[in-house]
């Protein structure tokens, strides 16, 4: 697979399937050296999408 100048890569439908990867979904990419791995977000019981993006985003604000 070829990253196209966009950057954007589409996961082969087997993949998708096999990891339970549903539109909305939300992914991490690990990078270790050179390798990069796809870590699916697990979900916490009650947390919504927006308590999980405000979590993730938190203490990241430069100059606060």
């Amino acid at each position: 697979m070829r990253v196209p100048s966009k950057g954007q890569v589409t996961f082969p439908q087997a993949v998708r399937e096999q990891l339970g990867l549903l539109p909305g979904a939300e992914v991490e990419f690990v990078v270790d050296g050179q390798d990069a791995r796809i870590v699916k977000v697990p979900i916490a019981p009650g947390e919504s999408r927006g308590q999980r993006l405000v979590a993730r985003l938190r203490g990241r604000v430069p100059g606060r």
